[in-house]
């Protein structure tokens, strides 16, 4: 297998805990070869979408602050229809960069490769806006660019979250209370002046517990979640945010919420997904790219790696 990996720039992987990271240990490992470029090394020429793209023998981290765990060769114009499988990995924000990236990807399948998730996926499946998709499984939500409507949606529920459509890692996440004296200035600078399109939903004390990350990879549903559970005083679990991560089995309701997603995950060409779960309540269906990988595979020993990359395998020969 010749893979390629288009995510942000190799050195600056945290290599003890980046899910890219440990694909490409595991791929490494089964003797497959591994190349890597850009999102903005993307073109169209003659035709055919291609990246500058550098192969790399994978070396291994010796500490957690090892930045040369990797020896890149030259960069090679290669069609991506090329590779038996391309895995893209670029972090969110979902800018306007991203949105061009996609749809070079969903160009590139239409030539024949295979690429995961699928750009159209990545396009039409908004990570926040997913979840109106399996409304069994939510909290009331709102999504409005109206800060009145959050106002009267808070005056209803009392305690709400707000978060912005487009960011990763708990960023632009707050949580507003009726006695909070900083409604305005936070929706102001929220919604820039009612011009920003951002999601309300009833705050779920459940939090406390942890917000849970369930993986779907390949159809399949991966038997722990990571539950991020925040720093006292602290609103959000995402560990960016500094929530603390713990591998847990799944419930009976987590898996319920996850088996009801695969057949939709699977229709779309979506082969890993991040559900996140708090309590009983689906708020997120990460697809850009999901991590929790490490944490999981530390914590209760099973290799969450090894299951994606023989789904890659099955699924590009598919």
């Amino acid at each position: 297998m010749h893979v390629l990996f288009i995510a942000d720039p190799m050195a600056t992987f945290k290599t003890y805990k980046d899910t890219t990271y440990a694909m490409m240990r595991e791929m490494a490992g089964r003797g497959w070869q591994l190349s890597h470029t850009l999102s903005a090394e993307l073109s169209v020429k003659q035709g055919n979408v291609v990246a500058q793209a550098a192969p790399f023998e994978f070396l291994g981290a010796k500490s957690d602050d090892d930045h040369a765990w990797f020896s890149a060769g030259s960069k090679i114009q290669t069609a991506l229809k090329d590779f038996d499988a391309v895995i893209m990995r670029t972090d969110p924000p979902f800018d306007m960069q991203y949105l061009y990236a996609t749809q070079l990807l969903t160009l590139a399948e239409t030539q024949g490769a295979k690429v995961y998730n699928s750009g159209q996926a990545m396009r039409d499946f908004n990570e926040k806006l997913a979840i109106l998709n399996f409304s069994p499984f939510t909290a009331p939500t709102l999504v409005t660019t109206r800060s009145a409507d959050v106002r009267e949606f808070l005056s209803e529920h009392g305690d709400i979250i707000v978060k912005p459509l487009d960011g990763m890692g708990g960023m632009g996440i707050f949580r507003l209370t009726e006695r909070d004296p900083n409604i305005g200035s936070i929706l102001e600078t929220l919604m820039k002046l009612d011009t920003r399109t951002i999601m309300a939903q009833r705050y779920i004390p459940e939090i406390v517990d942890g917000d849970k990350r369930i993986l779907v990879i390949g159809g399949e549903v991966v038997p722990y979640a990571l539950a991020r559970i925040p720093q006292q005083g602290e609103t959000r679990g995402n560990l960016a945010a500094g929530g603390r991560g713990v591998a847990q089995e799944l419930s009976a309701t987590d898996r319920e919420i996850a088996e009801t997603l695969v057949p939709e995950l699977k229709r779309r060409g979506i082969l890993l997904a991040g559900l996140d779960v708090i309590g009983r309540n689906l708020t997120e269906v990460n697809v850009t790219s999901p991590t929790g990988f490490q944490e999981i595979m530390k914590q209760k020993g099973f290799d969450v790696a090894a299951m994606f990359a023989d789904a890659v395998q099955t699924w590009a020969k598919n």
